[in-house]
């Protein structure tokens, strides 16, 4: 498992970002607060505070993490 922090403070990052990671099979998990929640879910991102970084955390194995980081290379903070 990997943990990077990613910010999505507006409704098109957010849908580009849903978009970009559901071409991937594997898990990924929003961390925020108390609350972890599908990232692959547009509503449950849009229940979480976007004003913030929102922990991510990337269930793949390590020979996967290379190209998924570069897809979340415009996300990260």
């Amino acid at each position: 498992m990997k943990t990077v922090d990613i910010s999505l403070n507006s409704i098109d990052k957010v849908k580009s970002f849903v978009n970009d990671i559901s071409k991937f099979d594997f898990d990924f998990d929003l961390v925020s607060g108390r609350y972890v929640i599908d990232a692959k879910s547009i509503m449950g991102i849009f229940s979480l505070d976007l004003s913030k970084p929102i922990t991510l955390n990337i269930h793949a194995d390590d020979a996967s993490i290379e190209p998924i980081m570069g897809t979340l290379e415009k996300y990260l903070v």
